[in-house]
């Protein structure tokens, strides 16, 4: 059965500002798509369980859920399986637990956070703020962007400052909207994108 529409819950305004530009480059005609923003991460995981059994209760089969938190400094097994049970507890079958397509909801986390998927295609950081030096991808701290250490946006904070860009300090939602228009999703260099790009894919596939 055809797949047409995705709901997705998200911790904050910049995935929000991010995916509203990525999403109609990915999903083409395909599918419509909803984005549901929460007053951060805890937030979003102290109502989650609740919310999807809201959903257990009318979700048509056409439709998918996908939840998206950043790992931020949480062990990933531990928010993983935090997800996974909220989603079990509400009757709905996650992608982990169908191992088919027949899923309700996919949880995927961006490690550590959403700025690592910027670092995963610079280009497009570039192509949005151009004066930011080439070389960065080739720079031992920043080549792995799921592993960059001591904060991701942090990091990108500070190099797009010494670029001369947000000298108050990093504009998330700006800069989501921005490198969301530009990034290409076959190019991305962070693990972590990828596996949230694959499910999407395969929910509409």
């Amino acid at each position: 059965m055809r797949v047409d529409h995705l709901e997705f819950l998200v911790e904050e305004l910049s995935m929000e500002a991010f995916l509203g530009e990525l999403l109609p480059r990915l999903l083409g005609d395909r599918a419509t798509f909803h984005v549901h923003v929460h007053q951060g991460k805890s937030d979003l995981l102290h109502k989650l369980e609740s919310r999807l059994r809201g959903y257990a209760k009318w979700i048509p089969s056409t439709w998918r859920i996908v939840v998206v938190v950043d790992r931020d400094d949480d062990p990933c097994e531990d928010l993983k399986h935090h997800l996974e049970s909220a989603a079990t507890a509400s009757g709905l079958e996650t992608r982990t637990s169908a191992g088919a397509p027949t899923w309700q909801v996919v949880n995927r986390i961006a490690i550590e956070e959403l700025e690592a998927w910027y670092f995963g295609d610079w280009a497009a950081v570039r192509e949005a703020y151009p004066k930011v030096p080439t070389t960065i991808p080739n720079q031992a701290k920043y080549r792995l962007p799921d592993a960059i250490a001591g904060g991701t946006w942090e990091a990108l904070e500070r190099i797009l400052q010494r670029a001369g860009y947000f000298s108050g300090g990093l504009q998330k939602v700006e800069m989501a909207r921005q490198v969301g228009k530009a990034i290409n999703p076959t190019m991305n260099r962070s693990p972590s994108f990828n596996v949230f790009q694959n499910a999407v894919i395969e929910a509409i596939t």
